[in-house]
């Protein structure tokens, strides 16, 4: 067993590997033989002491695993050894094994591979849960996602399609533009061009966009709102970008819109029966063939960092994701 760790707070640059003793499952706790665990944004502000979660050091980033049932703490009854699980985690997922709470662990779809449900974790549940509860996305609605190639931007697309929303897709090259595409969009808009505020206007008729989905911030965040519809909603999810911008309250005003804020992780303490609700609505999704993961590019555990380099390069689509 071996996990890989920040001894001090340098970036993906500082993770080593450490070996570890049994892990054993406490009160609560569920072990899991991780198969695969999932790569986010967050990892890399985690290692930089850049993210709101600031661990002792030392410390393992990584949020979202996939794997087998190795061993049941007391009091756990809603999973048994040998079940295919997924588990959302604070941090700690770079690891061979780890034990979860039994209410952050999850039963996979039948069908699902353990790197798919590594991939769907947190992307897919950010994006219901922002979507859905906190949007209030409807049918028949727009919805303009940007940076809809990555992570959290698919689960955003696909999503979006599946609740019958037309959606308009931004992303930066080609390649991008073309995945963003194949994955459901019915318009996608590069956002190096200067006219995609104009764009979006035209294609809503003027109206604008009924829902932003923006885990971008900074100049996309201030040109979204002058492309956002009356009654509209700006779902803030992050600041890829490094520029938490602040809104001009006069615009909100005069448009009626909405800035709704995202912080998924606080349903665990806040609210968990929501992340369960979203959990069991997107395995309905997945089953039906309405949402697929796509797992852009797998490295071996050990090689994380040149996976979280490559993540936040923005040289990836879709998930990463580490094989122990």
């Amino acid at each position: 067993m071996y996990r890989m760790v920040v001894r001090e707070l340098g970036g993906p640059g500082a993770l080593e590997r450490e070996e570890l003793d049994a892990v054993r499952a406490a009160p609560g706790q569920v072990v899991i033989d991780v198969g695969a665990a999932g790569c986010n944004f967050f990892d890399i502000l985690i290692t930089q002491g850049k993210y709101q979660v600031r661990p002792e050091l030392p410390f393992s980033p990584g949020a979202e695993v996939a794997g087998i049932v190795r061993e049941l703490g007391e009091g756990v009854d809603r999973f048994a050894v040998g079940d295919r699980v997924s588990a959302l985690l604070e941090y700690g997922g770079f690891a061979s094994t780890v034990a979860a709470p039994q209410e952050r662990v999850f039963a996979m779809p039948p069908r699902m591979t353990v790197e798919e449900a590594a991939a769907m974790g947190i992307v897919y549940q950010t994006s219901y849960v922002g979507l859905v509860h906190r949007a209030n996305l409807r049918e028949g609605e727009t919805l303009l996602v940007h940076a809809a190639a990555g992570g959290v931007g698919l689960a955003a697309v696909q999503i979006g399609v599946a609740l019958g929303a037309r959606v308009i897709g931004t992303a930066g090259t080609q390649d991008k533009l073309d995945l963003v595409k194949k994955n459901g969009a019915d318009v996608v808009l590069n956002y190096r061009d200067e006219q995609w505020v104009e764009r979006v206007k035209e294609l809503t008729d003027g109206r604008g966009a009924d829902v932003v989905y923006d885990p971008v911030g900074g100049d996309t965040f201030d040109l979204s709102t002058k492309c956002i519809a009356f009654e509209g909603r700006l779902l803030v999810i992050g600041f890829a970008s490094g520029r938490i911008p602040s809104a001009k309250m006069s615009r909100v005003l005069v448009k009626n819109f909405s800035l709704v804020g995202l912080h998924w992780g606080l349903y665990f303490g806040k609210d968990p029966q929501v992340l369960q609700e979203a959990q069991a609505a997107l395995s309905q999704l997945y089953a039906a063939g309405k949402i697929a993961p796509l797992v852009s590019a797998t490295h071996p555990l050990v090689d994380a960092k040149d996976a979280l380099d490559a993540l936040g390069a923005r040289k990836t689509t879709g998930k990463v994701v580490l094989i122990p």
